[in-house]
């Protein structure tokens, strides 16, 4: 069963101290997102420490009841 956006942007939210979390369902289908998180506990990480981070967040659902999440991930500007 597909994971609900709400419940993604919450636990990302939840995870990621300060986290600005845009979400989009790319193919309309609740298994396929962009999420675009903008936080400043990314400062000074490298970008695969950034997504380790949103990764975590997600409690072990990415792959199961989250197929697939594009990310982008960055600092304020």
């Amino acid at each position: 069963m597909p994971m609900n956006a709400d419940d993604i942007v919450s636990l990302i939210k939840e995870g990621v101290p300060g986290a600005e979390v845009e979400l989009t369902d790319l193919a309309g289908d609740g298994d396929h997102y962009k999420a675009v998180v903008i936080s400043d506990a990314f400062a000074g990480m490298p970008r695969v420490k950034q997504h380790q981070m949103v990764y975590a967040a997600l409690k072990g659902r990415m792959g199961g009841e989250l197929h697939a999440l594009a990310l982008e991930t960055r600092t304020p500007d």
